[in-house]
């Protein structure tokens, strides 16, 4: 395995991937050829993928806001699963975030995904249970 920036050249193998890995995404929003594109050229560096040869097989997108570093889209290929490859994309998408000044770093996890909640856990973070996620939003495609 090896991790690279990904580059908007590997936005069809990313697709491909959310969709193997089964990670909703929004291709008309926040998750289209051209957002995708744009945050790229704005923050290279927060763009992580796993690669087995020239196999697209992990990704995780970093963010940071100037107080949190967030990780996000993080997904791994089902057949590479369990062979530490989130961890792995997690604590370099944690590394680039500690360069940036992030001293908070969260993730959001659906309630039902316990895969990722294990992963997180595993990986030293802590469920907050007295948050409420809220969330307004221009249309349903971002």
């Amino acid at each position: 395995m090896r991790i690279r920036k990904l580059v908007p050249e590997d936005y069809e193998e990313i697709i491909k991937l959310w969709d193997e890995a089964g990670l909703p995404y929004k291709p008309k929003g926040r998750d289209s050829k051209e957002s995708i594109e744009k945050q790229m050229k704005e923050n290279p560096e927060f763009f992580i993928g796993a690669f087995d040869g020239e196999k697209l097989i992990g990704t995780v997108i970093a963010s940071f806001d100037g107080r949190k570093g967030w990780i996000n889209r993080l997904a791994v290929h089902p057949k590479y699963r369990r062979r530490g490859i989130g961890q792995h994309l997690i604590k370099e998408a944690e590394t680039i975030l500690k360069k940036k000044g992030a001293w908070v770093i969260c993730a959001l996890i659906e309630r039902k995904n316990e895969p990722s909640l294990n992963l997180f856990k595993k990986c030293g973070y802590k469920i907050s249970s007295d948050l409420i996620y809220v969330s307004k939003r221009e249309s349903d495609l971002v």
